[in-house]
């Protein structure tokens, strides 16, 4: 699913090369500049770690998440280090690949299992299994994101396969989001292709997505793949009366057709957007109108307590995508966009070249994640060449990673098997999450090949 979905967008990532051989870990590190904190991510070897700002590995799990999400203590019954992963796929399935995922479950810091979901599971966890009201038929085919709520429940974002009316495609790849008590029962469903009409298509563009075809042998028709999935969250617009971000909506947002919506938890209904047309870039200056977002991913609403807070975050990769497809033109690169989803205007950007770079040494074309963080950095994952930086709101990049951890991949290889430290997402994860007593070193770290504190473009 993910591979086939992607496959547009590594035509445009060829155009920024990487060297044959280069640093992995820790290559630079400013610790009194620096957010100073854990890093969760899963990596290419088929297991999940957790870092230490001088990279080193301070606890590992034998699963991978798509993402893995380390819950805050608050929402894991006050237990420091549980977090939620893929437990179960069907034979022959990649992990993290939606249509092939069977259970999905919250382990704790030794690795138990202490909460699973999904039909199919193998028999490891054939004990944990809880049968649930509702559940997806032959696994709950997870994918890309998933969140903890307050009150115990877990919202899962997932696909569907069947058939649409008015699609010309026999078979369409939806995408549902389940809301899953701890017993295992569905208690909300939401499916995006009874919404279609609500997403800001023009009647041309709606058009071209409901004549979407498969792709690249492909027997389902992924025609928006949502890679994003939030709850709006505490936000002062809706402590201003603005009801369409109250804390209970869900914010997805669709890779294939560039937009961001907030979803009515009540209602089902779309009550917010923003896309899927978009005017060209052009100024850089900011605040502005926000312009052309091509394939993006991790948009959310910043939360209390950080600087930002209320405004969204985006990565937007710059890939290929939309209905018609745009493309990112004779330079692609990356950017991370802070965005007031009111008066829809950006407000603060970062590209590569706030850090005096060339702008395609920052690109990743698919996957990839920005979170903001207590000093007002950013970290931001650069999910295509495995690389995990900060960044200060003056673009000085303060602390950067490489992963080490390398798999096989048949994404990117044009047909052939290919090795690749490629990373979903990033999450920071702060010190008191995890279980007292877990080591962490906070060392300075001198770039290399710099000048003035600047990385060299293509150094990663």
């Amino acid at each position: 699913m993910m591979c086939a979905a992607m496959a547009c967008a590594f035509a445009a990532a060829t155009a920024s090369a990487a060297p044959s051989v280069y640093p992995t870990g820790v290559t630079r590190y400013e610790p009194a500049r620096a957010w100073n904190g854990y890093t969760v991510f899963s990596g290419q070897d088929g297991k999940t770690h957790l870092i230490d700002m001088n990279g080193n590995e301070v606890h590992q799990w034998q699963h991978v998440g798509f993402p893995p999400v380390l819950l805050d203590p608050v929402l894991a019954g006050g237990k420091r280090g549980n977090i939620l992963l893929q437990l179960a796929n069907a034979p022959g399935a990649a992990s993290g690949n939606g249509l092939g995922n069977k259970a999905i479950g919250e382990l704790d810091w030794s690795g138990k299992v202490v909460w699973q979901w999904g039909e199919g599971a193998q028999d490891a966890y054939a004990s944990a299994t809880v049968q649930s009201t509702g559940s997806p038929q032959g696994g709950v085919k997870q994918h890309h994101d998933w969140r903890r709520l307050p009150n115990g429940n877990t919202l899962v974002l997932a696909n569907q396969v069947h058939a649409v009316a008015g699609f010309k495609a026999a078979q369409v790849l939806d995408d549902v989001i389940y809301e899953v008590t701890p017993k295992g029962d569905v208690v909300w469903k939401w499916v995006a292709s009874e919404h279609v009409e609500e997403f800001g298509f023009s009647p041309e563009a709606l058009k071209l997505v409901r004549a979407a075809q498969p792709r690249n042998g492909a027997t389902a028709v992924d025609y928006l793949h949502v890679n994003n999935m939030s709850v709006v969250g505490p936000n002062k617009w809706y402590d201003q009366g603005d009801t369409r971000f109250h804390p209970d909506n869900v914010l997805i947002n669709s890779r294939e057709a560039n937009f961001i919506i907030i979803i009515d938890k009540k209602t089902g209904k779309v009550v917010w957007n923003l896309g899927p047309d978009y005017p060209a870039i052009g100024p850089t200056s900011v605040p502005r109108p926000v312009d052309q977002i091509i394939g993006l991913h991790d948009a959310h609403v910043i939360p209390p307590g950080l600087p930002g807070a209320g405004n969204l975050l985006v990565f937007d990769n710059q890939g290929e995508a939309g209905y018609p497809k745009v493309s990112p033109g004779m330079f692609p690169h990356s950017r991370v966009l802070e965005i007031d989803p009111v008066t829809k205007q950006i407000v603060w950007q970062y590209t590569a070249a706030n850090s005096g770079q060339t702008l395609w040494s920052f690109y990743s074309a698919f996957i990839s994640s920005a979170r903001r963080l207590p000093n007002g950095n950013t970290l931001v994952d650069e999910g295509m060449n495995g690389r995990f930086f900060q960044v200060t709101p003056q673009g000085d990049i303060v602390w950067e990673y490489v992963s080490p951890y390398f798999g096989n991949s048949a994404v990117g290889g044009a047909g052939k098997t290919v090795k690749t430290n490629w990373v979903y997402r990033a999450q920071p994860v702060p010190y008191d999450w995890a279980p007292a007593g877990t080591p962490r070193s906070e060392k300075p770290v001198a770039a290399q090949n710099a000048d003035s504190g600047v990385k060299v473009a293509g150094q990663h």
